[in-house]
């Protein structure tokens, strides 16, 4: 536009938008391989991958599909696998006894991965009781059937210490109990596992998008979480819990869910100098998954942009199930 006032606009962003390189040149936010880290379901007594309806491409995996995905993991590049078992429902009882028994199928499948890769991939463990007690909750129950916080955190001292025996390098409880980084912290110590890091949940929301996980783990809940998961509504509140989690030792941080929470991932990122981790959950995969289905959205560049979004709030290490996928295109690339 030519006009007595010279060129206008003199200011043209659009000039470092002008082709692909140009705008992988300028990119502000990279995602990389070492960005990801797969979750991965094992279940005991099974002899092949069970296919979770809700999260298409996911599965339950036996032992020995569970040391394929983790070498395949390695061979993509990715930093880690968080591992959750689904013990027999059998097993199942009022304090999760399958989740601190050296025998049970998260300690065997922590043993089976550390034999399969060693060092090349950070194994890290879920610390929390809900995939192994009847009831389905994240603790043990008082006489009123409510969480007791203080005898829930017993049981994740030992669950931290039989998960670090294991093989673990890396614990994540999950259970949002009061004081479960400090006596997890201690219970490491107390056994020489002074080494295993502490990825705390730090602000884990009561969220409507954990459905699909239920299935996932074969969650026997009643009732809801919303006595100790956070209250969507609430900000301070994550701050709150931040500080305590910094104090009591924790290592790595993480938000949970991201998407519907990258305020808080960025308030948190912005707060604290340790790294920072956040968790596509479950139902942020099925979104996707089945718009793209229907045929409503473009699924690779939604993947992408949605980790991108992720990583661009603040996140250091993000938890997704597109991990090894998603890894495996970036190195195409």
């Amino acid at each position: 536009m030519n006009s007595t006032y010279g060129s206008f606009p003199g200011s043209r962003p659009r000039r470092l938008r002008t082709n692909p390189v140009m705008r992988r040149m300028v990119a502000e936010t990279r995602l990389h391989p070492a960005d990801l880290i797969l979750p991965a379901f094992v279940r005991e007594g099974i002899d092949a991958p069970v296919p979770i309806a809700a999260m298409p491409g996911v599965v339950q995996h036996t032992r020995d599909t569970l040391r394929k995905a983790a070498a395949e993991a390695v061979e993509a590049g990715i930093s880690g696998i968080m591992l959750f078992g689904v013990p027999e429902e059998a097993k199942k009882d009022a304090q999760g006894s399958a989740g601190t028994d050296p025998d049970g199928i998260l300690q065997q499948a922590l043993r089976d991965v550390r034999s399969e890769v060693g060092d090349d991939l950070v194994v890290m463990s879920d610390l929390c009781l809900d995939e192994f007690t009847d009831h389905g909750h994240c603790g043990v129950l008082d006489a009123q059937g409510r969480v007791d916080n203080d005898a829930t955190l017993e049981r994740y001292a030992e669950m931290a210490q039989v998960q670090a025996d294991a093989g673990a390098h890396v614990v994540g409880p999950s259970g949002m109990m009061d004081g479960q980084v400090g006596v997890i912290r201690d219970a490491l110590d107390q056994v020489g596992h002074e080494d295993v890091s502490v990825l705390a949940y730090t602000a884990k929301y009561s969220s409507a998008f954990y459905g699909p996980f239920r299935e996932a783990v074969g969650s026997s809940l009643k009732g809801d979480r919303k006595t100790y998961q956070q209250d969507p509504a609430n900000v301070r509140e994550s701050l709150r819990e931040l500080a305590l989690d910094l104090d009591e030792g924790a290592d790595m941080v993480m938000v949970k869910p991201a998407l519907p929470y990258l305020d808080i991932l960025a308030k948190v990122a912005d707060a604290v100098d340790v790294p920072v981790a956040a968790y596509q959950i479950s139902g942020e995969y099925a979104m996707i998954e089945a718009a793209a289905e229907k045929g409503w959205i473009d699924r690779d560049a939604a993947i992408r942009e949605a980790l991108t979004g992720i990583k661009r709030a603040g996140a250091q290490m993000i938890l997704t199930y597109w991990a090894v996928e998603v890894a495996q295109g970036l190195r195409a690339a």
